[in-house]
């Protein structure tokens, strides 16, 4: 097609952004970059090609571009997405066993990131022995909530981790190392995350590990149920993504059956603790 025409510079580099969604497709990006596409360019001005791969958290495409000049610090205020390619990996709405790998590639890069609180950072790229020594430094941080965390939408709710302790962060990523060091540290495992001015907030950890896609967060929720994750908490949280104003009021089953919606494996397991709606 290329031989015939084909523009690889079409819809602001499109074919290049699909290809790098993916690590099975290095051959393709190869070839599109071979014949003249951008490995910076901005895909439909929408974001950098970079970014796709991020969003569906694929380390090998992000190291392929990053080897071949992708910039990491690629912000722009007036984009949609206007961050860094690791404000967006951490922020996207993927949950991989690889985002750790995904976040140190582009840390090795020199990426940059609004969400330079380190003992998150190490969270999400597992590095629970620098963390384990943080927790040492400071035994007030395994209880502390962090106002500035404002990412974590996943499962087509809005709620984020605004205001979470670590404990809440791990549940959201699906981290059972992680939950199992802060536990054993002390914290809470019926800690709330921070109530706003309007009364939205107060969710324990459970809430967030019961609304992954596709059960991402089952084993985290069977984890903390198992260690005594209160099912009967009732709060008022932020509703779905595509209704900017809707609060929700349930229990973690009732937020697991609004998001992402269904009667999966999680929502099951809740059931068969005996958790109410």
């Amino acid at each position: 097609m290329i031989d015939n025409g084909s523009d690889v510079h079409q819809g602001g580099d499109g074919p290049l952004m699909r290809a790098a969604l993916f690590g099975h497709r290095i051959p393709m990006m190869e070839l599109l970059v071979s014949h003249g596409a951008d490995v910076n360019a901005e895909w439909n001005g929408y974001f950098p090609i970079l970014f796709a791969p991020c969003e569906t958290v694929e380390p090998t495409p992000i190291k392929w571009l990053l080897e071949h000049g992708a910039n990491p610090n690629c912000a722009k205020p007036q984009r949609k997405y206007p961050g860094t390619a690791l404000d967006y990996v951490i922020a996207t709405y993927g949950r991989s066993l690889q985002l750790g790998t995904c976040i140190q590639l582009l840390l090795d890069a020199g990426g940059v990131t609004k969400h330079d609180v380190p003992p998150v950072l190490d969270l999400l790229r597992g590095r629970l022995d620098h963390l384990a020594e943080l927790l040492d430094a400071d035994v007030a941080l395994v209880d502390r909530q962090f106002p500035e965390l404002d990412f974590g939408v996943t499962g087509a709710r809005r709620l984020s981790l605004r205001g979470a302790t670590l404990l809440h962060v791990a549940a959201e990523y699906g981290n059972v190392e992680a939950a199992e060091l802060f536990l054993d540290r002390g914290a809470d495992v019926n800690a709330r995350a921070t109530v706003d001015e309007s009364g939205i907030g107060g969710q324990t950890a459970i809430f967030h590990a019961v609304t992954q896609f596709g059960d991402c967060g089952l084993l985290a929720a069977q984890f903390l149920m198992d260690h005594g994750a209160d099912l009967s908490v009732r709060v008022k949280l932020p509703g779905h993504y595509e209704r900017p104003g809707e609060i929700v009021e349930c229990t973690p089953l009732g937020y697991a059956l609004r998001f992402p919606g269904g009667e999966n494996k999680t929502v099951a397991k809740l059931r068969e603790r005996g958790a109410a709606e």
